[in-house]
């Protein structure tokens, strides 16, 4: 048992990554089942309808792609300039106050060290100018001239190029995580074909998985399926309404702003809003700093408009689109997304709040804590 139990885990860990990718895959077959479901009452076949779902939806992102293409792209080259641009500006800013607590840890205050000054070349005995060594010709002692070592201190990294580094990294982080972009692609057709097969006939995948555990456990087995599904199904439309929402609502606030590069920062907001907690702290950064391009004022006004922004959407726009679902503590969520984020890259980090979900429902109706909600129709997941 031991050693069986072993190469189980070692053959998950080495096909992580296709496993995370099938369970986006069965996330979103959650979310396509649920049309099927609502076209399979008009008299659509579900063959027919979880195909015309999966295939209008990316249709529609298509279409979208290339209607705002030329924009996108034309905004994302001002972002590309204007960013170093506002870094600057920020150290400027903070430069101008003092420092303050970034410029002690940045080295930009009043008492950073100096730059160190130009060093002479160092010469031979013969007097001749030679190659720069780090050294100083010293007075005569009567042994000759001596050359003695200077030194020198480096100039501290300012603001903007500890920032450039750090979004460097970050750049680095993720076209390693992501890979090659043939295997994104793979990844991305594995989905959505996933999602059809998945959609198309839920209750033959469900019996499978119920056949995998013994008989005495089936019918907990089954109130854990079914009270993992309906959850998981509310969230996944959920998030992708208040991603749509938030991505619109932050672009019309930043083009009411001013701000350079409203359309893509919009679009980078309504991305992360599928990231919970980590994603809109992360896509706020960027328009701040493009805020600095103008002035700290605009700045400012981005930042607070940002927490606006989730302060309605965590008061009103979530508890209207998901009245009922899983209670998961926000410590817990932040640790469930760092550790998958360590572990398992980027796919980790997407699938960290589901998993996280599914976890706690299990726990829940096992302890006893929870009862499972109503069952669905053989055909639903």
């Amino acid at each position: 048992m031991v050693v069986g139990l072993a190469i189980a885990l070692l053959l998950l860990w080495q096909t992580r990554t296709l496993v995370l990718t099938v369970f986006l895959g069965v996330l979103f077959a959650l979310a396509v089942s649920a049309g099927a479901d609502r076209l399979q009452t008009w008299k659509i076949p579900r063959g027919v309808a979880a195909p015309l779902i999966v295939f209008a939806f990316v249709g529609l992102v298509a279409a979208f792609g290339s209607w705002i293409g030329p924009t996108v792209r034309e905004q994302t080259l001002e972002l590309r300039t204007k960013l170093p641009e506002a870094l600057e500006k920020l150290e400027d800013w903070v430069q101008a106050r003092g420092g303050g607590v970034i410029a002690t840890i940045t080295g930009l205050g009043d008492d950073a060290t100096p730059p160190a000054p130009a060093r002479a070349p160092a010469r031979d005995s013969a007097g001749r100018a030679g190659l720069d060594t780090g050294a100083v010709v010293a007075a005569d002692s009567g042994r000759g001239t001596v050359a003695k070592p200077v030194v020198t201190t480096p100039a501290p990294m300012t603001l903007r190029d500890r920032l450039l580094a750090q979004i460097g990294g970050v750049g680095r982080y993720f076209l390693h995580a992501l890979g090659s972009t043939l295997a994104v692609l793979a990844g991305i057709v594995l989905v959505i074909f996933l999602a059809i097969y998945l959609a198309i006939d839920p209750a033959t995948y469900r019996r499978g998985l119920l056949h995998l555990v013994p008989q005495r456990a089936r019918g907990q087995t089954d109130e854990i399926l079914t009270a993992i599904a309906v959850t998981l199904r509310k969230w996944l439309v959920t998030q992708l309404i208040a991603m749509i929402v938030i991505g619109a609502v932050s672009t019309v606030v930043l083009m009411a702003l001013k701000v350079r590069a409203a359309v893509p920062l919009g679009i980078l907001a309504g991305l992360l809003e599928f990231v919970p907690t980590i994603g809109p702290i992360i896509s706020s950064l960027p328009a701040i700093a493009m805020g600095f391009v103008d002035s700290p004022e605009k700045a400012l006004a981005v930042a607070v408009a940002y927490v606006g922004i989730q302060f309605l959407e965590n008061h009103l726009l979530i508890p209207l689109l998901m009245k009922q679902g899983v209670n998961v503590p926000p410590a817990l969520t932040i640790v469930m997304q760092a550790l998958m984020a360590i572990v398992f890259g980027i796919l980790g980090l997407l699938v960290a709040v589901p998993l996280l979900a599914a976890i706690m429902i299990a726990t829940r109706i096992i302890t006893g804590h929870e009862r499972a909600p109503a069952a669905v129709p053989a055909t639903k997941m």
